[in-house]
């Protein structure tokens, strides 16, 4: 059945269409800024705003239709009656119940494969290296967008769901407890694959069991063909009795997926790639180690979905770069290199971009601008300390710049003799930076969790994405 306007009044009760009819292949979107011409959107309402108060604004910006609540109608009589000429405008009981209904019925007419990745770090890389390999193939695959990773995310990513497709690829993030399941039971996903468990979401989630029981929760509507991918070398995902196969990954030799011989040095790394007994020399321009588990992760499932080997080594090693993570950008109005990590930050990941830092030659100056980690619950000060005494294992910084307040607690560990400023916003850490540069050539590292704001500085100081391979 295709998605028009039949489908709606098939799947949803209660609706009610009070302009046009459904465009042809809609797609969606609940954020009035980001609409793009002929997406649909979905006033929802939030903790903070109302979708319903941006649903001029969205029909301004192209949207080809809107789908707001009964009681919520007055928006739609107040809006410019040209805006709605040839527009599809939908009153429903409960604009985000209306969304998960339809991506539930919209799902259920896909066979094809659909493989869903979480983790505390890496899914968004993961994802991508995986879309990558998989477009190396010639297969059509969906591919969820940027991050949209949450309920609602991965229920409009459903939605663009087509029988052109032969499978797809969804990242899911969660941040409390309870979540996964209910996306799983949304997605239903034929396979699933967990990256790693760390450190993150902490608040909502609680201990690194906790933590990975949720993860695992990805499971739970598995049928007798579903297969899971873990970590194989983290025991809170290895040694669990599973319902169903698992494939593991990892750098021990009990995984099925294996790296061996690891070597990092400076912008590059080398190891050797084990699948199911067959070996494989891999090289990545890269000085970052979380590339060589993205990468088990992503051969092990594309594996799973038949991708030829040489397809898949090959992949592996074209350095794939992802927006925000590890991304190094030249400064716009100076010399050196800006390593921009500032999607995120929990304490595996920050650890991972410092070592990773360290091993990048060069004979700049080298700054690193650390921001507050959240969301780590009543361990964050605890959390925050180690940052400071881990600065030790990276003797090439000539600076750091500490952004926010829980990095107070890094101050007081930091090692005698490092040079170390401490600001509550990214707008200091600006001036700070600036006095740093000084009219010399610098590399400097950007990390810290997206809240503080660290990704305006980048904006400020960097300039295009450079190649990997050090100053």
């Amino acid at each position: 059945m295709p998605f028009d306007t039949h489908f709606i009044q098939e799947t949803l009760s209660g609706v009610s269409i009070l302009y046009g009819t459904c465009p042809q292949n809609p797609t969606f979107a609940v954020d009035s800024r980001g609409v793009k011409p002929g997406d649909i959107f979905i006033a929802l309402p939030g903790e903070k705003v109302n979708g319903h108060s941006f649903v001029e604004s969205a029909l301004r910006n192209g949207a080809s239709g809107v789908i707001v609540a009964h009681d919520q109608q007055g928006v739609i009589d107040a809006c410019d009656k040209k805006l709605l000429k040839d527009k599809f405008v939908l009153s429903v009981p409960e604009p985000l119940d209306a969304l998960i209904t339809l991506a539930r019925a919209w799902r259920a007419q896909f066979s094809y494969p659909v493989l869903a990745i979480t983790g505390s770090v890496g899914k968004t890389s993961t994802k991508e290296l995986l879309t990558h390999i998989v477009g190396l193939a010639g297969k059509k695959y969906l591919s969820s967008q940027g991050n949209q990773n949450t309920l609602i995310g991965v229920a409009i990513n459903i939605l663009r769901l087509g029988h052109e497709h032969e499978g797809a690829l969804f990242e899911v993030g969660i941040n409390k407890r309870g979540e996964m399941e209910r996306i799983a039971d949304l997605l239903r996903p034929t396979y699933a694959l967990i990256t790693n468990i760390g450190h993150a979401h902490m608040e909502g989630l609680g201990s690194l069991s906790d933590i990975a029981l949720e993860k695992r929760s990805l499971f739970s509507y598995f049928t007798e063909k579903s297969i899971g991918i873990v970590n194989g070398d983290q025991p809170v995902l290895a040694h669990v009795s599973y319902r169903h196969p698992v494939l593991k990954f990892g750098s021990k030799t009990t995984n099925q997926v294996q790296a061996r011989k690891i070597s990092i040095s400076g912008a590059h790394i080398s190891f050797i790639l084990k699948m199911y007994q067959k070996k494989y020399q891999i090289d990545i321009k890269q000085s970052h180690a979380g590339v060589i588990f993205n990468s088990l992760a992503a051969a092990s499932a594309a594996h799973l979905l038949n991708i030829p080997v040489e397809l898949i080594v090959e992949g592996i090693q074209q350095s794939l770069v992802v927006n925000r993570r590890f991304e190094q950008r030249a400064l716009a109005d100076h010399k050196g290199v800006l390593i921009d990590d500032c999607y995120n930050a929990n304490p595996e990941s920050m650890k991972a971009a410092l070592l990773a830092f360290q091993e990048i030659k060069t004979k700049a100056p080298k700054v690193a601008i650390l921001g507050d980690m959240l969301e780590l619950g009543v361990d964050s000060p605890f959390w925050h300390r180690q940052l400071g005494r881990f600065l030790r294992k990276t003797p090439s910084l000539d600076k750091v710049i500490l952004v926010g307040d829980l990095v107070k607690w890094t101050k007081k560990t930091a090692p005698v003799g490092l040079v170390v400023d401490l600001v509550s916003s990214w707008e200091q850490a600006v001036e700070c930076l600036e006095k740093a540069i000084d009219n010399q050539e610098v590399a400097v590292l950007v990390k810290g969790s997206n809240a503080v704001g660290l990704s305006n500085l980048v904006e400020k100081f960097a300039a295009k994405r450079i190649q990997l391979g050090g100053l």
